[in-house]
């Protein structure tokens, strides 16, 4: 069975850019959720396979999509944040340059991305070895508009639950805080472990 992870530092270190209530119902309760919501279809899928009986394989199997995508992602999006933020650096700058022409024009897509996903979702870095580039995805709840075979460097989550307390409706506003706690050491890590 899966379980919550703990966070990779205290809830009110990401101040003043993501405050410590918000952090705390986000990861606690939200992303708890996403773990139970796993656990529980897990559980029904092998109870379907024990027994034979496959009449609701496709609500397990949207709820496995869901929540298992909602857990990958959010441990993700608070591996990629840290108190004080980091600098780019390594290989996966001169990526990004390489890919966007330079990082300002990479972090106004990037930003104008996330502020643009439609609902609840997400905003992604992903390396695509198929294209040997980088791209950024906008998914939808946490499985939709995804790219097969990508693989998620860098996450923003945008649902309202992410930022509400604090930004309430100025989505923007959140993103342009997150930007001050990136940790790009953990980004550049995963562009490495992708390459090899």
């Amino acid at each position: 069975m899966f379980t919550l992870p703990s966070l990779p530092y205290a809830y009110n270190a990401l101040e003043p850019y993501y405050d410590e209530q918000t952090l705390r119902i986000h990861h606690d309760k939200h992303h708890q959720g996403y773990v139970n919501g796993l656990n529980k279809a897990e559980t029904k899928l092998q109870e379907a396979r024990d027994q034979g009986d496959f009449s609701l394989i496709k609500h397990w199997e949207r709820e496995l999509a869901f929540n298992g995508s909602g857990h990958i992602l959010h441990t993700m999006f608070w591996e990629n944040m840290i108190p004080g933020g980091s600098t780019l650096s390594g290989e996966v700058a001169g990526r990004i340059d390489r890919d966007f022409g330079n990082f300002q024009a990479f972090k106004k897509q990037f930003s104008a991305a996330a502020a643009g996903v439609e609902g609840s979702g997400w905003c992604t870095l992903v390396w695509v070895p198929k294209f040997q580039k980088l791209e950024i995805l906008q998914i939808e709840k946490h499985q939709d508009l995804t790219l097969w075979g990508c693989i998620p460097l860098l996450i923003l989550d945008v649902w309202e639950h992410a930022y509400y307390l604090k930004h309430q409706n100025r989505r923007a506003d959140y993103i342009n805080d997150w930007w001050n706690i990136v940790n790009w050491d953990d980004v550049n890590r995963r562009y490495l472990e992708a390459l090899s």
